[in-house]
């Protein structure tokens, strides 16, 4: 009985005996041969020698891979292109690829406003709050004129007019300023948090919606402000201005609020009420902003709109030697040195 390998084509004659695997190779057996095929096997191939009887039976062949689904194909790289070729000598640096984890916390840390940023926004609403309550002042005093006498037509549409500016101004500039503190609170916290290598305790946008939405930040900015003084140890020395500052805001909100609903009345005594609410209400924004810069100006330690430096009067003339008294010998004495002339001559000892 004859069996031939299915990988190297070898015929062993397995006597009695079936086998599985090939002594050569260790491939798998076909299935023995009937006598006619092994005839056919040991017959010289012929030019004319045509088959008898069936094929060879083929043996199956098991083959081991991988459960689940093919591995993912390589995507083909896309070419690079030509070689970049640059008139001049480049500049930038030659100490390699920048750091991905550096690039990415320096986008991710908030940028500080800059001082005279900070001071133009502060300034810029206590302007507009300021003029708004001048504005509505003469609003006010011209609806007592108008009890007895008529205005003039484009008096009155002119102070209507003003009077609407000026409150849109005001609310521009208010928003401002709040858009420029979160941003100075945000990049604060971000270095305190820092320099004492821990996390930032309070997710980004909890930060931004509690500065910026409308009585929410009411209730949540002064807290920042707060941790904020407690990071860097100034919240015994900051606790008072940052309560003045909520409290303030608070009445300012409150005034803001009532006036904003009593401002649909008719009568020409409502009115009146409503000019009066909106003037308390721009007084009391503008004392809030005042309680703010003062509470900024106590983490910045420098006082907002003045200069950071002071100069002194020096003088740069040489010192006279004061001359030895008469009857002494220039040489003479203690070996001390002269001591400097303490003042000029024809000066004032008060000079």
């Amino acid at each position: 009985m004859i069996q031939v390998c299915s990988r190297c084509g070898m015929r062993w004659n397995v006597r009695d005996q079936q086998r599985e695997w090939c002594p050569n190779c260790n491939g798998s057996l076909w299935a023995p041969l009937t006598p006619a095929q092994e005839a056919e096997l040991m017959r010289p191939p012929g030019p004319s020698a045509a088959p008898e009887g069936p094929p060879p039976r083929t043996a199956y062949r098991w083959i081991a891979v991988r459960p689940g689904p093919p591995p993912p194909q390589e995507r083909p790289q896309r070419p690079l292109g030509p070689t970049p070729r640059y008139p001049v000598m480049p500049r930038w640096t030659l100490m390699g690829a920048p750091n991905p984890a550096v690039a990415q916390r320096k986008t991710s840390e908030s940028v500080a406003p800059s001082p005279q940023l900070l001071e133009r926004a502060i300034g810029g609403a206590i302007a507009a709050l300021g003029i708004a309550a001048v504005v509505h002042t003469l609003i006010y005093l011209l609806m007592i004129i108008n009890r007895t006498r008529l205005l003039h037509p484009l008096i009155a549409g002119a102070a209507v007019w003003l009077g609407r500016l000026a409150g849109l101004a005001a609310i521009a500039a208010v928003i401002w300023c709040a858009v420029v503190l979160t941003r100075w609170l945000r990049a604060r916290r971000a270095a305190a948090f820092a320099k004492l290598h821990l996390p930032e305790s309070r997710p980004d946008w909890a930060l931004r919606a509690g500065c910026l939405v409308p009585l929410v930040n009411l209730a949540w900015a002064p807290v920042y402000v707060l941790e904020l003084a407690g990071r860097e140890n100034r919240l015994a020395a900051l606790r008072k201005p940052i309560v003045v500052w909520w409290l303030v805001w608070a009445a300012a909100t409150a005034a803001a609020v009532f006036a904003t609903a009593t401002s649909w009345t008719d009568d020409a005594q409502g009115i009146a009420n409503n000019v009066v609410a909106t003037i308390l209400a721009y007084l009391l924004g503008l004392a809030a902003v005042l309680t703010v810069a003062r509470v900024v100006e106590g983490f910045e330690q420098r006082s907002m709109g003045r200069p950071t430096h002071h100069w002194v009067v020096a003088d740069d003339r040489a010192h006279v030697p004061v001359a030895p008294p008469s009857g002494l010998p220039s040489g003479t004495g203690t070996g001390a040195p002269p001591a400097a002339a303490l003042e000029s001559d024809g000066r004032e000892p008060a000079a």
